[in-house]
C-alpha cells in the first residue's frame, strides 16, 4: 500500500522523491514475446514436420510412394508423367508439392534452420499471402532450372532449400540496409529499412560479393566437392533458382512500409 495522498507515479524513497516515469506512448506495444518468430514462418515448419512424420509412419513402400508423389521429378515435364506415381497432375503439383518433403530428418532441421534464420526478416515485412507466393515462387523457380539444366531426367527432388535460397536473396535486398542505419531502425526492429532498388542492389559491392560467394559455393559442390560431400545429393541448381529470383522479383512482393511502422516524429514533414 502507498501512503495516504501520495500516488503510484511518486512516492517517497528513504526521505527523497523518485522521479516520475515517462509516459509510455499508447501507440506502441510494449510486450516482448518470447517467441519472435511470425506466425506464418511457425505455419511452415510445422507443415514440413507434419509431412515428415506422416512418411515415417507409413510403410516403406507407401513411404515411397507418397514421396514420389510429392517430389519433383523432371522425367515428368519431359513427357513421362503417365509413367510416374501422380499420374499428369503431379506435373504441376509436384512443383509446389516437393517443398514440403525431406529426405531425412538432417535435411529437414537444417532446413527448417534457414527457414528461421531467412523466412523470419522476410515474413515481418509482408503480409502472409504475399509471403506464401513468394516462397512458393522461388521454389517453383529452383525446381525449374534444375530441369533446364538437367533435361527430362529421373532423379528426385526433394526439399525447401529452392525457396529458401530465395528468401536470402530477397533478404539481401534490404539487411545491408538495415545494418548501416542500426540508430535510425532500431534494435527491434522499431522501423522497416528500405528496400534497395534492384538497379542498386545489383551495383552493391556487398551483395556482389555475396552473390558471387553463394554462386561459386554452389558451383563447387557440383564440380569440385564431390569428394568431401555428397555432391550428387544436392541440388545446387535448385538453390541457385530460386534465390536469382528471390533476389530479382522481390521488389514485387514486398509491403510498402505501413504508417505503423514509421517512427513517430510530431513534426512531420509533408511535402
Amino acid at each position: 500500500m502507498l501512503p495516504l495522498g501520495l500516488s503510484a507515479r511518486s512516492r517517497p524513497c528513504y526521505g527523497r522523491f523518485q522521479p516520475a516515469a515517462p509516459e509510455r506512448d499508447p501507440r506502441l506495444n510494449h510486450r516482448e514475446p518470447i517467441f519472435n518468430v511470425p506466425g506464418v514462418v511457425v505455419c511452415l515448419l510445422v507443415g514440413f514436420g507434419a509431412i515428415h512424420g506422416v512418411g515415417w509412419a507409413l510403410s516403406a513402400e507407401q513411404s515411397k510412394w507418397l514421396t514420389e508423389v510429392l517430389g519433383f521429378i523432371p522425367a515428368r515435364l519431359g513427357g513421362f508423367a503417365g509413367e510416374l506415381p501422380g499420374g499428369q497432375p503431379a506435373i504441376y503439383t509436384s512443383l509446389v508439392t516437393h517443398q514440403f518433403v525431406h529426405g531425412d530428418l538432417t535435411h529437414l532441421l537444417i532446413n527448417s534452420a534457414w527457414l528461421l534464420a531467412f523466412g523470419s526478416p522476410v515474413a515481418r515485412r509482408s503480409d502472409v499471402l504475399r509471403f506464401l507466393g513468394f516462397f512458393l515462387l522461388s521454389g517453383v523457380a529452383g525446381a525449374l532450372l534444375y530441369y533446364v539444366i538437367n533435361g527430362p531426367v529421373f532423379i528426385l527432388v526433394v526439399g525447401a532449400s529452392g525457396a529458401i535460397s530465395g528468401l536470402m536473396g530477397a533478404a539481401f535486398r534490404f539487411l545491408f540496409t538495415g545494418i548501416e542505419d542500426v540508430g535510425a531502425w532500431g534494435v527491434h526492429g522499431a522501423r522497416v529499412p528500405p528496400l534497395m532498388p534492384l538497379a542498386v542492389a545489383l551495383r552493391d559491392r556487398r551483395i556482389v560479393t555475396a552473390v558471387v560467394g553463394w554462386t561459386v559455393l554452389n558451383m563447387l559442390l557440383a564440380w569440385g566437392a564431390a569428394g568431401l560431400t555428397e555432391a550428387a545429393g544436392i541440388a545446387w541448381e535448385a538453390h541457385l533458382g530460386g534465390f536469382f529470383a528471390g533476389l530479382l522479383l522481390y521488389g514485387f512482393f514486398d509491403r510498402p512500409p505501413a504508417a505503423a511502422d514509421q517512427p513517430f516524429d510530431d513534426a512531420a514533414h509533408t511535402g
